[in-house]
């Protein structure tokens, strides 16, 4: 990699240069690669010295580049690198209008793929589109209609880089790497690099007197071994290899792995500490909202399970009659409390800060009780993400269920059955939100996230 004029640009790994070298060779590229392989660095780099320009060019101006991202969130960490990198040769920035220039008159431009009209009526040598597996449905048509366009005038480049998100005929990565015409080309034009997580040779970071044969012993461990143990396989086959996974054969979460010998256990004898999580959010546009809590107890230096599914209900009741609800909960959280004998007491309820959700957080603060609104890190994904990144707490038998949760039977809009198991197990990702009941569902990957992965919210 070229210092260009002041700018000092990191060095790219092995796998890194492998797909620098396929980005110069090929107009359109794809970078499909797994979680840490370092993808947005990657595109940082390459908006940087496009912006900068090239010292021993005939013609050393910057170029003009285009940073696409399917939301305002994805952007700001690849806005804050290439900021860093340009800083030695800024002219001017501007974080809320999302656009960098340098002295030599090159631009970059920050997009968020929300607006459909994104980059329409701009010119740009390079477009790089991050995290494009999470652009929605109608990405194709932005491609055509507002990026591509963009690419005319200087018959610019193209890097798009990304995880993968199942197996989606649907997903733009997914159609640019795998549709074909009829001999046998990419439809799209893309190359298709294809780069796992273990293709990184900076990761783990390599402690201060290892020597090579421990180094390349644990990081086979971390990097293969452990990550393939402690998740589910087709998670691993999809963020740590970046494979298209097919997720419509068994079920995502297994009860089993919830089981002991097979069975429910009994309620705790003795916990760390109880909780529940909410989602009040209205899915009908009806007057009576789903409401579900989960009711949960975590232990980290007991002998029981490090978190246990106590019990749970749902209902729907008038959005006005909440507020005389949550005590109820309350009520049944102090009275877990103390059958589990807990030595934290009952912890308070964590909340989805959205739609009724905030009138119960407020009601709580005026009130004084123990209620806390989820991290926004968290409520702010997909289910498909939420449901990832709790799956391995699952898979390594970290969760258990009560046989009172498993048993217990509730008429929830007509229907009569353990509305829990029946959306948690029925859960596939790559469905269309929106199509079936997921309240509790939603509970459930929150409580497991606040108890499992963090656990200093108690």
């Amino acid at each position: 990699m070229e210092i260009i004029t002041d700018v000092q640009l990191p060095a790219l790994h092995a796998d890194q240069r492998r797909a620098y070298k396929t980005f110069l060779d090929n107009r359109f590229t794809a970078v499909r690669c797994g979680r840490r392989w370092g993808k947005t660095l990657f595109c940082c780099i390459l908006a940087a010295e496009y912006a900068v320009g090239d010292k021993y060019a005939s013609e050393s101006n910057g170029r003009y580049v285009g940073y696409f991202a399917p939301e305002y969130k994805f952007l700001a960490e690849a806005y804050t690198q290439v900021h860093e990198f340009l800083q030695p040769v800024m002219h001017r920035s501007t974080r809320q209008e999302g656009k960098i220039v340098t002295r030599s008159g090159g631009v970059v431009d920050f997009w968020s793929l929300e607006n459909e009209k994104a980059g329409l009526g701009r010119r740009y040598h390079l477009v790089v589109i991050d995290e494009a597996a999470s652009t929605k449905p109608n990405m194709m048509d932005i491609w055509e209609k507002s990026i591509k366009p963009t690419l005319l005038d200087y018959r610019g480049k193209v890097i798009v880089a990304s995880n993968t998100k199942g197996n989606d005929p649907t997903n733009f990565l997914w159609r640019i790497c795998n549709e074909r015409n009829v001999d046998g080309g990419s439809k799209y034009g893309f190359v298709d690099f294809h780069a796992p997580t273990h293709n990184n040779p900076s990761i783990p970071v390599k402690l201060v007197d290892e020597n090579e044969i421990d180094y390349t012993r644990r990081r086979q461990f971390e990097l293969v071994d452990d990550l393939i143990t402690n998740n589910h396989p087709l998670v691993y086959q999809q963020e740590y290899l970046a494979e298209f996974v097919d997720w419509s054969g068994e079920a995502f979460f297994q009860l089993e792995r919830m089981l002991v010998d097979g069975k429910p256990i009994d309620m705790p004898k003795r916990v760390d500490g109880v909780f529940c999580t909410i989602d009040t959010a209205t899915k009908t546009g009806t007057s009576n909202d789903g409401t579900a809590v989960v009711y949960w107890g975590f232990n980290r230096i007991g002998d029981g399970p490090p978190l246990a599914l106590l019990d749970w209900d749902v209902t729907q009741i008038e959005g006005s009659l909440l507020e005389t609800w949550l005590p109820v909960v309350f009520q049944t959280g102090e009275a877990l409390a103390k059958e589990c004998h807990s030595r934290g007491g009952f912890g308070g309820a964590w909340i989805e800060d959205k739609s009724s959700g905030m009138v119960l957080l407020q009601h709580s603060r005026r009130r004084g009780w123990p209620a806390h609104a989820i991290d926004s890190k968290l409520t702010s994904v997909g289910k498909d993400e939420r449901a990832i990144s709790v799956s391995g707490y699952i898979h390594r038998g970290d969760v258990k269920i009560t046989k009172t949760a498993h048993d217990r039977v509730v008429n929830y809009k007509g229907v009569s059955r353990n509305h829990l198991l029946a959306q948690v197990l029925g859960f596939r990702p790559g469905d269309k939100e929106g199509l079936r009941e997921d309240d509790l569902l939603d509970d459930f990957c929150y409580g497991i996230a606040v108890g499992l992965g963090n656990p200093e919210g108690f």
